[in-house]
């Protein structure tokens, strides 16, 4: 396959796979009430994912294993980081300018216990597979061209993973999210999706992304716990 074909079926199945599970998960009428409606939608993520990179392991080298504990420090701490300075920084913009702070849609329908199951967790895992662990891999021939940030090659396939994983955050505009918070969650996405991607192409291990990503939402379940104390 050459790297232009890969390109564009990277990001058409990427698209695809993302789209039916968003229509799917809209249209299921399983009401169950510890598990929210997103759970159905991930999971059809998740299975649609592992089967394109299992149909297409010709082009998808996929790897998975249990990481060293001490290399995976590094990474947990730049995803917490990117999550809490893009958030600080957002918020002092917003105060700037009167702009009104607005919280993420899981807090008012999720427990704690249910955003560490199903967002924590279970999204992250979800997330990483088609993001870096089909799509980059995908990529991963053109991993020579990219851009050079704080002198680390930052690889033109972990950009596009970046990208394609922030812009699915637009999704977001269905809960009635405003456009500064889009933003927000936007630029969190993309820098995370960067540091995710980053550690998976050096380590060439998807375990990596996962952590990084769970790392990037340990911001947001913190403040879940807080909301539910808080009331």
């Amino acid at each position: 396959m050459k790297n232009s074909e890969r390109l564009i079926w990277g990001i058409l199945l990427t698209a695809i796979v993302f789209l039916i599970s968003s229509f799917v998960s809209r249209k299921l009428q399983i009401n169950i009430e510890f598990i929210p409606k997103s759970f159905w939608g991930d999971t059809l993520i998740l299975i649609l994912s592992i089967a394109l990179i299992c149909g297409l392991k010709k082009y998808v080298n996929y790897k998975i294993s249990v990481p060293k504990f001490k290399k995976t420090l590094k990474p947990m701490l730049f995803g917490f980081l990117a999550a809490v300075i893009v958030n600080v920084l957002m918020t002092i913009i917003g105060n700037i300018f009167g702009i009104k702070a607005e919280s993420h849609y899981a807090f008012d329908v999720m427990s704690p216990l249910q955003f560490f199951l199903f967002v924590f967790i279970y999204a992250s895992v979800v997330e990483e597979v088609l993001f870096r662990g089909f799509l980059q891999n995908i990529l991963a021939p053109l991993k020579d061209r990219g851009i050079k940030i704080f002198k680390r090659h930052i690889s033109l396939p972990v950009i596009i993973g970046a990208l394609a994983f922030g812009l699915v955050h637009l999704n977001l505009m269905a809960t009635g999210a405003g456009a500064f918070f889009l933003t927000r969650t936007l630029l969190v996405t993309f820098t995370l999706g960067l540091i995710a991607g980053y550690y998976q192409e050096k380590y060439d291990n998807n375990a990596y992304a996962i952590l990084t990503h769970m790392a990037g939402n340990f911001m947001g379940l913190m403040a879940s716990l807080l909301i539910n104390l808080s009331v």
